[in-house]
């Protein structure tokens, strides 16, 4: 089974005791091996009142998080049952497990946190095989030759017609194989 990214519905309001209670949970259960990361999906917004301009973090999502997880019977059970999650979205209850998000609406969430679909810190490194997904190499395999974090940009070698040739992709357009 694959690790996939879920939408968890929580009390509204209470989405970032629910993150730290179900990454307590995860630690204590011995789950880090299926539940990976819990994501609170917020944004920056400039906000102008009586003159002054400030910047606050607001959540795009009020009432979810994002939890990225392989789903066994005991990862779904200890999300479920973890302190404020009212349920999982796309479970049609009755004990239906939920369908995950696609790959690319992963990707305009985490995207507009500034966040890679792939957990570079623990994931990705010179080296690695992976897949491309989008654009115009899709489909292709490559090899991760350097990674430009601040642009979330990869530089890979891959095949094309017979030769090894560079090219550069977004963090979003690749998985690891």
């Amino acid at each position: 089974m694959e690790k996939k990214w879920y939408v968890v519905n929580t009390y509204s309001g209470h989405e970032n005791k629910v993150k730290e209670k179900l990454e307590m949970r995860a630690e204590s259960m011995d789950m880090e091996d299926y539940i990976f990361r819990v994501v609170v999906p917020e944004e920056k917004v400039v906000e102008v009142k009586d003159g002054v301009t400030k910047e606050k973090t607001k959540k795009m999502f009020p009432g979810y998080i994002i939890v990225e997880m392989i789903m066994t019977d005991e990862a779904w059970y200890v999300v479920r049952n973890t302190p404020g999650v009212t349920g999982f979205i796309g479970s049609s209850g009755k004990g239906a497990k939920p369908t995950p998000l696609q790959p690319y609406e992963v990707d305009k969430i985490l995207g507009n946190m500034g966040i890679s679909r792939i957990d570079v810190d623990n994931e990705l490194e010179v080296g690695i095989k992976v897949k491309i997904v989008s654009g115009p190499f899709n489909g292709m395999f490559g090899k991760v030759e350097s990674i430009d974090l601040p642009n979330q940009k990869v530089m890979l070698l891959v095949d094309l017609f017979g030769q090894e040739t560079s090219v550069e992709v977004e963090l979003s357009q690749i998985e690891k194989v």
